[in-house]
């Protein structure tokens, strides 16, 4: 039976909160048609299919659709990879393209075209009181959209949250796609402080990419069928 692998990808530096991610190694495993419908089953924002470990091919379905990229799941399956192969994981091959990774002290990253990453819409808060107090959108279609404010201007901290009911994710609990449009937005490195308290690194690359990294965390296994 396949064994679902539970991750938390950007958690903060005890190794706590991160955003839940499952990820199953043995993808064939799971038939094409069972994949959406056990995402949808499993309820996190992201789970990943690897249908080839070795040359890191893979298959992204939040509870609601199949994604071409998103940040979280790339950056936990490197790092769950890297541990099952025995060795560093130099690139993931998601359904949008190759995608570098590589490690950097406890931290987990990747760089991808911004063209990749879902059309999270951006939405500048007053102060990060006022973000630290939503817990819905404040319009119902805003179903793909992360709010956020600077904690510190100068340092490049930011608090931010993002509410993607389009994907099946009332609230996600750190997006890494979003936060490196965030990046590339204001053209800088940046740390954000999402969700309950997930961190997220990111920075605006060269050739409208963008970097987005973090510490991930093993949760727990089971099984799935």
């Amino acid at each position: 039976m396949p064994v679902l692998q539970v991750l938390r990808v950007f958690c903060d530096s005890e190794g706590q909160f991160g955003s839940p991610l499952g990820v199953v190694l043995d993808g064939p495993a799971i038939p094409p048609a069972r994949r959406q419908p056990l995402a949808a089953e499993l309820g996190f924002s992201e789970t990943v299919y690897v249908d080839d470990p070795d040359t890191g091919q893979l298959r992204i379905f939040t509870p609601a659709a199949e994604l071409p990229f998103a940040g979280h799941p790339l950056v936990g399956t490197a790092w769950l990879l890297s541990r099952h192969l025995g060795g560093p994981v130099t690139q993931l091959s998601p359904p949008a393209g190759s995608v570098p990774t590589w490690t950097s002290d406890d931290q987990v990253w990747i760089r991808a075209p911004l063209a990749a990453a879902p059309p999270w819409r951006l939405h500048h808060v007053a102060d990060a009181t006022a973000v630290d107090a939503m817990t819905e959108p404040p319009h119902p279609d805003q179903d793909a959209d992360q709010f956020w404010a600077w904690i510190d201007q100068q340092v490049g901290t930011i608090r931010a949250r993002v509410f993607a009911a389009r994907y099946g994710v009332p609230q996600d609990e750190a997006c890494g796609s979003a936060s490196m449009l965030l990046a590339a937005h204001l053209g800088r490195t940046i740390t954000i402080h999402h969700g309950s308290g997930s961190l997220v690194q990111a920075s605006a690359a060269l050739n409208g990419m963008a970097d987005v990294g973090g510490r991930v965390v093993w949760d727990h296994e089971c099984a799935v069928n």
